[in-house]
């Protein structure tokens, strides 16, 4: 069994508070993820090397200081995997937090400790990063929602870098008027939405266990839809195959240098998953870059502003603490699957925590056009579970 660890690196002796104490925020206790840069503390990135070698922040990420000049307090900063280089919130560093809503699996990551603090009721808002899924599925372990922005629509400024054309701040709620109302300070909201036209593809749902697909059909109400494949052939292992190489070739330009110089003494799979990175070439990078500029090209014409993908966020319930490192990545690879899609072309997604399934939360998502960040979070709402749905 994983050693479990506080879902806070560091908790504050007080919180930090902005100039605004009546802003939309007021009042909401926020844990920020271990990426982002608050002044005059040690970001360490779930890495203990990387903390000794930077030191503390001279500045304070963008995102952080949004949150503080709306009224938010901020408490402290949260547990992550690695370098932020995994998804499922196991840290042979530091430990493995809590997951408050199912306490034998595992919380998700790279944002674990963000999503297991707000799923404990500790803070109101979880700050997190999402480059292949590290709030999305996290949300979908821990029974809360999880919302991945349009890329680029926050700044990415002083959070330590995985792979910046996928990187983006991302939240964790407990519920959609907090969502709704962070998402204010960081986007207005369209004056007018067209009728909504719902999509579930079939082969995204083909990609979750069985038992996932019938519990989430059944928790959410019948809408009208269509349910065509997102890509005609319905094979989506190009598109994972594609992200692999692209994500892990940037990753090893961001990083290796560092990595290289100062041979941190990583845990299983972050190991090996960094030096898998380091042998990506460029050629590979290249191919790559093209499938994603196609990819890209194809999502834009298949979703216009008015459509909504639905989907379950992760192919299953959160894994055991006790599945080994071998089946954990089998797992990693069959989410990665579901959660490019959105990363690829730089889409909003939302987790909404609507079902459970052997026990354990699952999540459904909702992914649209770029920039239909608040569409997605109101339309949510069609799908907000009663609560004896989540018991």
């Amino acid at each position: 069994m994983l050693p479990t660890c506080d879902p806070f690196i560091a908790r504050f002796d007080s919180p930090l508070k902005g100039q605004s104490p009546s802003g939309a925020l007021a009042g909401l206790r926020v844990g920020v993820k271990d990426g982002f840069d608050i002044a005059g503390h040690v970001t360490g990135a779930g890495c203990p090397e990387w903390g000794q070698f930077h030191g503390a922040a001279t500045t304070t990420s963008p995102v952080v200081q949004v949150l503080l000049d709306a009224g938010a307090e901020i408490i402290g900063k949260t547990q992550m995997d690695e370098l932020a280089y995994s998804l499922m919130g196991v840290n042979a560093r530091y430990g493995t937090p809590l997951n408050p809503a199912a306490q034998d699996r595992v919380p998700g990551g790279s944002s674990s400790g963000s999503a297991a603090s707000v799923a404990a009721g500790l803070v109101d808002i979880g700050l997190g990063s999402d480059t292949g899924g590290s709030v999305r599925l996290p949300a979908s372990f821990c029974g809360v929602y999880g919302w991945r922005p349009t890329h680029g629509l926050m700044s990415g400024d002083s959070l330590v870098p995985l792979a910046p054309s996928y990187d983006t701040p991302g939240f964790f709620t407990r519920d959609l008027m907090t969502m709704a109302t962070v998402a204010s300070v960081f986007q207005d909201a369209p004056a007018t939405v067209k009728p909504i036209k719902f999509w579930l593809p079939s082969d995204l749902w083909s990609l979750a266990e069985s038992g996932v697909s019938a519990a989430l059909r059944d928790a959410f109400p019948v809408v009208d839809h269509r349910s065509d494949p997102i890509l005609p052939d319905g094979d989506l292992s190009d598109w994972l195959g594609a992200f692999r190489i692209h994500q892990g070739y940037e990753i090893w330009q961001t990083l290796g240098p560092w990595i290289t110089q100062n041979q941190p003494d990583f845990g299983p799979g972050i190991r090996e998953r960094f030096e898998t990175a380091s042998r990506i070439t460029r050629q590979d990078f290249d191919s790559a870059v093209e499938k994603r500029c196609a990819i890209r090209e194809h999502l834009e014409k298949a979703i216009d502003p008015a459509t909504i993908l639905v989907f379950p966020t992760s192919p299953g319930a959160a894994p055991l603490r006790s599945t080994q490192q071998s089946d954990l990545e089998l797992f990693r690879n069959a989410a990665l699957t579901m959660l490019c899609v959105a990363g690829h072309a730089g889409l909003p997604q939302i987790s909404i925590p609507l079902a459970t399934y052997t026990g354990a939360p699952v999540g459904l998502s909702l992914a649209g056009a770029r920039g239909a960040d608040h569409l997605l979070i109101k339309t949510a709402q069609i799908f907000e579970p009663k609560p004896q749905d989540r018991a």
